[in-house]
């Protein structure tokens, strides 16, 4: 069951529905365009803000479905952390894309709304906090990303799930490595900034 749970959220999470909105809202290759990430940002640039935001919910809602889906399966606390963290792999390493996805913010969102909701009011604080003093999207992610583990283990999250929050926080700052060098270099682009 464990492992029909994690498949199951792994297959939820790598869901391409930044891919399928841009090519609707403007058939816009997002390889080509941006980062060349799928994800809502990358979206943004390319398709608008409406599109934009509409990928981030939905990206939101599979990372929640993921975990709440291998819950039904399995149902145990473990399985819900391991769950969460394979919808963020699954968005960002997507079995159908030859594993180029985007870089996992969102559905971190909605994974941990579910696993340690307490956590994520500060978290997504500290998102929109570093976004507008810096207006780079990727410095806000990271922000949001380092201080997710901290916040779920002071707000009495169980070990599995800040362990899966660590990984996930991870992972995601792992991807925002090529913007962090663009940031250090002034290249990368900020917030409102035309492609």
């Amino acid at each position: 069951m464990l492992v029909l749970a994690v498949c199951a959220a792994y297959l939820i999470g790598s869901i391409p529905f930044a891919l399928l909105l841009a090519k609707q809202w403007g058939g816009h290759d997002l390889h080509r365009i941006g980062s060349g990430n799928i994800g809502a940002a990358n979206v943004l640039r390319a398709s608008g803000v409406r599109a934009g935001v509409v990928v981030a919910i939905l990206d939101i809602a599979k990372g929640s479905a993921g975990v709440l889906v291998a819950g039904r399966i399995a149902g145990a606390d473990q399985v819900g952390a391991l769950a969460g963290l394979a919808a963020v792999v699954g968005h960002i390493y997507p079995v159908w894309l030859k594993c180029r996805g985007g870089k996992g913010v969102a559905t971190a969102c909605g994974v941990f709304t579910v696993l340690a909701p307490l956590s994520l009011p500060l978290a997504m604080l500290a998102f929109f906090v570093a976004t507008w003093a810096t207006r780079y999207i990727s410095v806000g992610s990271v922000m949001a990303s380092l201080v997710l583990p901290p916040v779920a283990y002071v707000t009495g999250s169980t070990g599995a799930v800040v362990a899966s929050a660590c990984a996930s926080a991870t992972l995601i700052i792992f991807r925002h490595r090529s913007n962090l060098m663009r940031v250090r270099v002034g290249t990368e682009r900020r917030v409102g900034a035309r492609p």
